[in-house]
């Protein structure tokens, strides 16, 4: 009998789960079990958010401490100084800095994938709007990035804080962890996550507010879950 290849193998499991809806739990076992490639792959979520983005009163936009974290290495600059510089580096941030930390990633220093800023500094910090915010990098009170309290926020995302934004359409998409976390663990992060987006709700928002909801790995295909249980367990 012939070998079929992974890709195939992929494309009829696909074909098989298109226009289905899973259970959260099988949802994410499908996904897990799918994985074949050689690298620990993201495991990453979309949702279809029944909001109009483009109305100031409908933005979606939070952050959430996964209970297990994303599995990815967090390398955190803090613009501070004084005694809340002294507090970012003993909690744990990789660059701590003012001027010469502005000055140099208008260099091109770019070894950083979250940024932490106090309130005081953040007048100078705003040279770096345009370095920084296309990249998503930009510290924002809305998501406790813009804080004095940064020994704290530190802590919380080298430990797995998330920021997620309802972007066009709608659709929020955000990483809930890897692969080898397993289903279990992969569920408690993104019902952490969906909590949140629940609470976050627009009062303007009417109808159905969370639409759709599937997961994939990076490699993988998309597993559409049941929203109807999804919202019921929620509620």
């Amino acid at each position: 009998m012939k070998k079929r290849g992974k890709k195939y193998i992929d494309a009829l499991k696909k074909a098989e789960i298109e226009n289905k809806h899973f259970a959260l739990e099988d949802a994410l076992k499908m996904v897990v079990d799918s994985h074949h490639v050689k690298f620990d792959e993201s495991v990453d979520v979309a949702i279809n958010l029944g909001i109009d983005v483009k109305k100031n009163d409908q933005q979606v936009r939070g952050s959430v401490l996964l209970p297990h974290g994303t599995g990815k290495t967090v390398k955190i600059l803090v613009f501070a100084k004084g005694e809340k510089e002294r507090e970012a580096l003993a909690a744990g941030a990789d660059y701590v800095g003012q001027e010469d930390m502005i000055t140099k990633v208008q260099q091109g220093f770019m070894d950083f994938n979250r940024v932490v800023a106090t309130p005081d500094i953040m007048a100078s910090v705003g040279k770096l709007g345009k370095i920084l915010g296309p990249r998503g990098l930009m510290p924002n009170p809305k998501v406790g990035t813009v804080t004095f309290d940064v020994g704290k926020i530190v802590k919380e995302l080298k430990e797995g804080k998330i920021e997620f934004k309802a972007e066009k359409n709608g659709i929020l998409q955000a990483s809930i962890g890897k692969v080898s976390f397993g289903s279990s663990k992969l569920k408690e992060n993104l019902i952490a996550l969906l909590e949140i987006v629940n609470r976050l709700k627009p009062a303007s928002s009417k109808g159905v507010y969370v639409k759709k909801v599937s997961v994939s790995s990076t490699m993988g295909f998309g597993v559409s879950i049941d929203t109807l249980k999804l919202r019921n367990n929620l509620i």
